[in-house]
């Protein structure tokens, strides 16, 4: 009897172990990072708000014993603190600031590249500052050394250039760099114009007023063009490089303030009482304005 050879069957297409793939890569974007004031420069913003407030006050108390049409100084330098006390106060409650943003790529291996945010705090009131008490700096400081009015007037408009310069470069795009290093040199150039019309000329005419007044003047505008030269390395390394944080930025930024227009304006009003030939009268002006020059008035010698 043949009997059926059979074997049996082993089949190859049964199911085999097989590797389970693994999640795809994913990414968590980086979120928006903010360069902010904190404790430490919103506390210094108060102080020097205080300190300028208080500086006020006693330039005021320096002028009342001077006569009015001697008050030009006083009246000058304390102007110059009180601006800086209303600046100091928006900056301190929060107002006059805003933020500048600007995209920075996060590189990664095998996904693509992503991006976030970085907003630096921005206070645009210090600028507005700037550019009302610095024009009255340099007025002080070329009516100290008798600084003819064309040359007074180009530095102050310089100087505003300047300000209104820093301020345009601080808001510029950080990737268009012709535009925030552009404004930044601008302002560059109008500084050594504001040195050309108020040192070079200055120290031509206050030669006329004396040894003691050439002293003073001296002194004053090297203090000064420190002081201005250390501003714009101090924004290029904050606003413009953003190497350091808002905390720091303040804290530098009101000393500057602090030695420009405090100590700049005690300089001055105290050395300027112990030399009468500083005094500028404008009895005239002062008093009944340019709408009266050329009449004759009673009491007058010719």
């Amino acid at each position: 009897m043949i009997q059926p050879m059979f074997r049996p069957i082993t089949s190859t297409l049964l199911p085999t172990a097989t590797s389970v793939p693994g999640p795809v890569p994913t990414v968590i974007p980086t979120p928006t990072e903010y360069q902010t004031v904190g404790e430490a420069g919103h506390r210094t913003l108060w102080v020097t708000f205080g300190l300028m407030v208080l500086s006020s006050g006693i330039f005021a108390l320096l002028s009342w014993n001077v006569p009015t049409s001697k008050r030009l100084f006083h009246v000058i330098t304390t102007l110059i603190t009180i601006v800086a006390s209303l600046s100091y106060f928006a900056m301190a409650t929060g107002h006059a600031t805003t933020y500048n943003c600007s995209t920075v790529w996060d590189h990664h291996k095998h996904v693509p590249d992503t991006s976030h945010q970085v907003c630096r705090q921005v206070f645009w009131g210090r600028y507005v500052d700037w550019a009302l008490t610095t024009p009255l700096l340099l007025l002080d400081l070329c009516l100290l050394a008798g600084v003819d009015g064309a040359h007074t007037l180009m530095a102050i408009v310089a100087d505003v250039i300047m300000v209104l310069s820093g301020l345009f470069a601080a808001l510029g795009e950080e990737g268009k760099t012709a535009q925030k290093w552009g404004w930044y040199t601008i302002g560059c150039i109008s500084y050594l114009f504001v040195i050309w019309h108020v040192a070079l000329h200055g120290g031509r005419t206050v030669s006329a007023k004396g040894r003691g007044v050439s002293r003073l003047f001296t002194g004053l505008g090297l203090f000064t063009l420190l002081l201005w030269t250390a501003y714009p390395i101090v924004w290029g390394v904050a606003d413009g490089a953003r190497k350091t944080s808002v905390d720091t930025e303040i804290m530098i930024y009101t000393i500057l303030d602090f030695l420009a227009k405090p100590v700049f304006g005690f300089w001055l009003l105290l050395s300027h009482r112990a030399m009468p030939e500083t005094n500028i009268d404008l009895s005239g002006y002062w008093s009944h304005g340019l709408a009266t020059e050329g009449r004759i008035r009673i009491g007058e010698e010719d």
